[in-house]
């Protein structure tokens, strides 16, 4: 696995978009969002169709050929430097389909923010692209709002990549001790299960770090989504995995269990509770980019900044 293309980072005044990819946005939290971003001095712009809701299935944010508009003319627009998304939910997958992939590659890199169903954008982007991309908080869910850490390393990480070169676990341990290099690749797991057989998954994870974590499911879920994973030899090769935040799926000395018995025998380094996704604080990691992962130290080192 060989790193991909970093973006630029940011300056102050670039203009940011931000978008609903996936499920719908709260109004108050959009605003919330976008003062934040005007505070960091950029100039953010909220998507044609950013507060629309499907009126059909409420658990989308509009159509999925508007979100995909949304975002393609987001990327192809020249006075944009990065396209923030504003939640996750569901619903990349409907609409990452009907992107125009030699038209965003036309319009060169760009920083790309998200996590959760967002996922899928970053599978898509890495496989159609070769781009890098940013696994980091969305600009109108609770946590970024409400948390200075969260907010504070995604800023550093746009506009002074330096300066965390070094990614440090909130409360990491070892479940599997040692050291690994590798590009950082991954997101909510999901999702990485369920794009497999897709155009937009890559066909596996040798020589990668695989960062995963999840939100509301259960051990029996998580157990299901990794044998997946490891039925159709996609995690044959892996470097190593960190674990990141499993929130609200269940006593974690069940998911631990779970993760000895199917990660384990890797023979890998694997971390666990390395703290991003959805938790309060949340990291944001740059995946595509070579790195080296101490599960020991529960540090992440990137061999090179996130962005150019």
């Amino acid at each position: 696995m060989k790193p991909l293309a970093r973006p630029s980072r940011l300056a102050p005044g670039a203009r940011v978009a931000v978008l609903a990819p996936s499920g719908p946005v709260r109004e108050e939290r959009l605003q919330a969002g976008l003062d934040i971003l005007r505070g960091w001095d950029l100039d953010p712009v909220g998507a044609p169709h950013v507060l629309d809701r499907h009126g059909e299935f409420d658990y989308l944010a509009g159509t999925d050929a508007d979100r995909a508009a949304d975002f393609q003319a987001a990327w192809c627009d020249p006075t944009v430097d990065a396209v923030l998304c504003a939640r996750g939910g569901y619903g990349a997958q409907r609409m990452v389909d009907l992107l125009d992939w030699d038209a965003l590659r036309a319009a060169g890199p760009k920083v790309l923010v998200g996590y959760s169903d967002v996922t899928a954008l970053h599978e898509a982007f890495a496989v159609r692209l070769g781009l890098a991309t940013l696994h980091g908080p969305m600009t109108s869910a609770v946590d970024f709002l409400k948390n200075t850490r969260a907010q504070e390393h995604l800023r550093a990480t746009l506009f002074d990549p330096e300066s965390v070169r070094v990614i440090h676990a909130t409360a990491g341990s070892a479940l599997v001790p040692g050291r690994a290099r590798g590009v950082a690749l991954g997101g909510c797991l999901a999702i990485l299960a369920t794009e497999q057989g897709t155009p937009h998954a890559r066909p596996g994870t040798r020589g990668g770090l695989l960062m995963i974590e999840d939100v509301g499911e259960s051990a029996y879920r998580i157990d299901r989504a990794l044998t997946q994973l490891l039925r159709t030899g996609w995690l044959d090769g892996v470097a190593g995995i960190a674990l990141g935040s499993w929130e609200r799926c269940g006593p974690y000395e069940e998911l631990r269990a779970v993760f000895a018995d199917r990660l384990g025998g890797l023979g890998v380094p694997v971390l666990e509770g390395f703290g991003f996704g959805h938790c309060d604080g949340a990291l944001t990691i740059p995946f595509g980019v070579a790195a080296e992962l101490d599960a020991d130290a529960g540090t992440l080192t990137l061999e090179e900044p996130a962005l150019r």
